[in-house]
């Protein structure tokens, strides 16, 4: 599996992980019930240690990502919809948020804003 990790980002390595899968996952990389590699495996492929993956991957797990059969290794999760769906709202709240930010941050109103929000809707 391809993951990059970037050391000189402010980002823990483990989150590094967590959203490159999830980004596989949410762009169709990796399918349903998909085999992720071992722990081990991971950390050796990316020269970090054991512990940070399985952080990755309990993380994962908690978000309904992975399922991790005892003995067997952790999968892709039957991922609903709703889930899915969820992640990608998540990703538009956040942008929405940004783009406020920066423009309260050149002197905008919120009239303004919502006025440039209104039209780029009708485009």
């Amino acid at each position: 599996m391809k993951i990059i990790i970037n050391n000189s980002s402010m980002k823990p390595i483990y989150e590094q992980i967590v959203e490159q899968i999830k980004d596989k996952v949410l762009d169709g990389t990796l399918l349903e019930d998909t085999a992720l590699p071992s722990v081990r495996t991971m950390a050796k492929e990316l020269r970090i240690s054991a512990l940070t993956v399985k952080k990755a991957y309990d993380a994962l797990e908690q978000e309904g990502f992975v399922v991790t059969v005892h003995g067997k290794g952790s999968y892709i999760a039957h991922t609903g919809s709703q889930l899915l769906l969820e992640e990608k709202k998540k990703e538009v709240e956040a942008a929405l948020e940004a783009a406020i930010r920066m423009g309260k941050s050149c002197g905008m109103k919120d009239a303004e804003l919502k006025e440039l929000f209104q039209l780029i809707l009708e485009d």
